[in-house]
């Protein structure tokens, strides 16, 4: 368990960077891993694996939807809590899948992805002080966001390769400082889904110390096997939970950046308060396409489900084959691998080296953890598989030069 709260000497600004590991030497802003890894990828012509979006694009009739929408004149400002006809798709949605009973009217908000529906749910919710327990490796928005509200972030550790969540670590990180327990399932970067234990542990310990369950559930119909439970169906969660989730992932419109949350009224109401000067609004033809979008068969749905775990499955054959030790995902766009049986120790600077070595880019899963946990990860490197076949056979390919000549 690992506890975080920036300087307090820093300006506000720096102390965002800083809680977010961003903060360079000189107090500038130094560029995240992600864009250097891009950035190489450009320079070297390799295939990027390291930014998790599709080259593929979603349901003819989402883009459809979306095309019409704007030729019929969806193209000004839409509600500020989101257009209608969205919020009603996704009450039916959350009723449709998991039995939950949303009202469209007060307990549905529309976002700019689900990254404003977090930064608005944190910032509404979390003050100077505050306690917000999130699992590590994270989703790098998640530190940045919560060192901005001024809030002191402890960290759950997930470890390689089965990613099992230590309920001992869990219970000793939430006390009744605890103002939020930050909740990513299916989990970005390792693709772990969280079992019934894990999720009735979290319940039954934010109900005992009085906090609120944040939960991040954007690949929740990107799943291979393992089923995704939304915590807010567990006894005593609703009431005190905000589920985030969007479309970008499902329907591969990731640019469209369409999220949402649903809550109580109440929470809608005070993240409502903080998102209104945010974006404000986005999107207006991209809502009813989205909403289109949830409403097609479920096989629709499952059968992008089964496209996704084949393209997991090339892609982790190759890996093997290269040499990397592989940690199968459950869900989502990820697969990590350990470099180590290659004889690199250090992911990072692997990652540096593998777009001249093998013409691949892939991310450092150091860069989802703070700095005293990143031995604990330091040999381990993100794929995304969200990518052609072909795309990812060539990488394949191109990664066993790493099996061939490994130092």
């Amino acid at each position: 368990m690992s506890d975080f709260s920036p300087a307090p000497g820093l300006r506000p600004w720096q102390r965002t960077a800083a809680g977010a590991g961003l903060l360079a030497d000189d107090g500038s802003i130094a560029a995240t891993i992600f864009a250097e890894m891009s950035a190489l990828a450009q320079r070297t012509g390799a295939i990027n694996l390291g930014q998790g979006f599709p080259d593929e694009d979603g349901p003819a009739e989402v883009l459809e939807a979306a095309r019409q929408a704007i030729a019929d004149g969806v193209n000004q400002y839409p509600p500020g809590i989101g257009s209608p006809v969205l919020r009603e798709a996704i009450a039916e949605h959350q009723a449709r899948w998991y039995g939950l009973d949303v009202d469209a009217a007060s307990e549905v908000l529309v976002t700019a992805g689900a990254t404003e529906a977090l930064a608005a749910a944190i910032l509404a919710h979390v003050d100077t002080g505050d306690e917000v327990v999130t699992f590590e490796p994270s989703y790098d928005a998640y530190a940045a966001l919560i060192a901005r509200a001024g809030g002191v972030h402890r960290t759950v550790p997930l470890r390689f390769p089965d990613w099992h969540v230590d309920l001992d670590e869990l219970e000793a990180a939430v006390t009744d400082r605890t103002r939020m327990i930050l909740v990513n399932s299916p989990h970005n970067p390792t693709g772990t889904v969280l079992g019934d234990e894990v999720l009735e542990r979290i319940v039954d310990l934010a109900v005992r110390h009085d906090a609120l369950i944040v939960t991040d559930e954007v690949y929740e119909h990107l799943t291979f096997g393992t089923a995704h439970r939304p915590i807010a169906t567990i006894p005593g969660a609703r009431e005190r939970t905000i589920t985030i989730s969007s479309g970008g992932k499902t329907f591969s419109t990731t640019g469209w950046k369409i999220g949402w949350l649903t809550a109580p009224a109440d929470l809608v109401t005070s993240v409502l308060a903080v998102k209104q000067y945010l974006t404000y609004v986005n999107g207006a033809p991209f809502q009813p396409a989205v909403a289109t979008g949830l409403g097609l068969p479920d096989a629709v749905f499952t059968d992008a489900a089964a496209a996704l775990r084949g393209k997991r499955d090339v892609l982790a054959a190759g890996l093997e084959a290269a040499g990397f030790t592989v940690s199968l995902p459950d869900a989502g766009y990820f697969i990590v691998a350990d470099a180590a049986p290659l004889g690199y120790d250090d992911g990072a600077a692997l990652c540096r080296e593998l777009p001249d070595r093998a013409g691949v880019v892939g991310v450092p899963v150091s860069a989802f953890v703070h700095a005293d946990r990143q031995h604990a990860v330091r040999s381990l490197v993100r794929f995304a598989f969200c990518k052609r076949r072909d795309v990812l056979e060539e990488a394949s390919s191109r990664l066993a030069r790493l099996g061939s000549g490994s130092r």
